[in-house]
Order: structure tokens, then sequence, then C-alpha cells
């Protein structure tokens, strides 16, 4: 219960400052810090960080979501999801979890590449350079779901630097719309894994109440935190937690 209690509030607060990665944390939480085997951790990740995903957007929606991106990137995540799903039930749980270990380094090295925040094709609403931004977007929204699907996480370490990176939105903008587009993505992997998956209330609850409570008041206090810190910081969590589930698998 302790371990439930401390993990989840981390996940919440890894949530509300970056506006995703809290499945990074969140699953191999489970499976290492909890004993959850992978077909059981993925969809509680799922429901845990939707619903903290949903709790973090909150106080974010005054500073202004891009709606037509959260839209466009949410619709093709969800057949994607599906997909990734199916796959995922093909394959061996430690190939899954050194799989999940490899992209979380690659979106660490993402994040910490020099980023000039200039105004791209989809940073200024539907009307602006739509052509251009909508492939981008459906392209974004495709490989964020089938990860969704497959490794049980809601993309926000994959979202929030590909909004950034390739579709040219702020960071500020970015967190925001990456925790909208989690909620949405997290909804479909957990319809597609709810099949046959029997949720343990008691262990669902303790990870998730302290992760919505520190979603909350981290999502506040972010809003003083300075951009470029905050992929720094990221960018060393994902490495860190990468080396952890890759440690673990191979001891496995």
């Amino acid at each position: 219960m302790i371990a439930a209690l401390s993990l989840g509030l981390f996940v919440g607060i890894v949530l509300g400052v970056v506006g995703g990665g809290g499945s990074i944390i969140a699953v191999p939480a489970l499976v290492y810090g909890m004993g959850m085997s992978p077909a059981e951790a993925i969809p509680t990740s799922l429901l845990v960080v939707g619903i903290s995903s949903l709790a973090a957007l909150i106080p974010r929606l005054r500073e202004g979501l891009n709606w037509p991106v959260v839209l466009i990137v949410g619709a093709a995540g969800i057949p994607a999801a599906w997909g990734g799903t199916a796959v995922g039930r093909l394959l061996d749980p430690n190939i899954l979890m050194l799989a999940f270990a490899v992209i979380m380094v690659f979106a660490g090295i993402r994040m910490l590449m020099r980023v000039t925040e200039t105004e791209g094709s989809c940073s200024t609403g539907p009307n602006r350079a739509f052509r251009s931004c909508a492939p981008k977007a459906v392209g974004v929204g495709i490989l964020v779901g089938f990860l969704t699907g497959l490794l049980g996480v809601g993309g926000g370490f994959l979202i929030t630097p590909a909004l950034t990176l390739f579709l040219g939105l702020r960071m500020k903008q970015a967190v925001g719309s990456s925790l909208a587009i989690i909620v949405i993505n997290s909804a479909a992997g957990f319809g597609a894994h709810a099949a046959g998956f029997t949720i343990d209330w008691p262990s669902v609850l303790s990870f998730a109440v302290p992760a919505i409570l520190g979603s909350l008041v981290a999502a506040r206090l972010a809003r003083h935190l300075n951009d470029k810190h905050i992929r720094i910081s990221f960018a060393v969590l994902i490495f860190a937690v990468a080396a952890w589930v890759t440690a673990g698998t191979v001891t496995a």
C-alpha cells in the first residue's frame, strides 16, 4: 500500500509538470514495484494515467490548447491503439518491456535536442497551413496510438516532443494539448484491453488517488518552471527509468 501511494504520487507529479510521461513510471512501477504482470499493469496504467491526465488538464485549460491538433491526433490514435493491443498480445512480455526501454531512450534523446520555438504549420489554429499540418498530425496520432495499445502508455513521453519538434507548438501549449490527447488515447487503449480484464480496485485506487492529487498540484506549480529545465529533467528521468527497466528485464 505504501509503495502504491508513493509511486502513484510520483506519477501524478510527472504528469502535471511535463504533460505526459506518467506511463513511463506507471508501467514499470506496477510491474516491478507492485508485482503485477505486464498483462495486468498495462490496462491498470491506462486507467490511472487517463484519469490523472484529465485532472492535470483542468488547470491548463485557461492557457489554451490547440484543439484542431488534439482532435486530429486523438482520432488517428484510436484505431491505432486497437491495432497495437492486438500485436501486443502476440509478443513475449519481456520483449515488450525491452521495447519500452528502447523507445524511452529515443524520446529522451529527442527531448535533449536543442529546440528553437518558432511557429510551425500547426501552431496557430485550424486555418493556417492546414494541408501541411494535418498529415503530420495524423502520423503522430497513428504512432502514439499504436504504442499506447502495444505498451500501455498514454503516449505523453512521445506526444510532447512530437508536438514541439514536428508540429511547431510552444512547450506550454504542447503540454496542455498532450494531456488532452493522452486522455483520448488512454480511453481507447483501455477499451481495447478491457475484455477479460478484472480491475483490482484496491490497487487501482491506492495508486490513482495520489496520482490525481499530485497531478493537480504539480500542474499549478509547473506554470512557474522554465521550459528548458522541464525538458532536461524529463529526459534524465526517462534515461533512469529505461536503465531500470532494462536491468529488471535482463535479470528476469
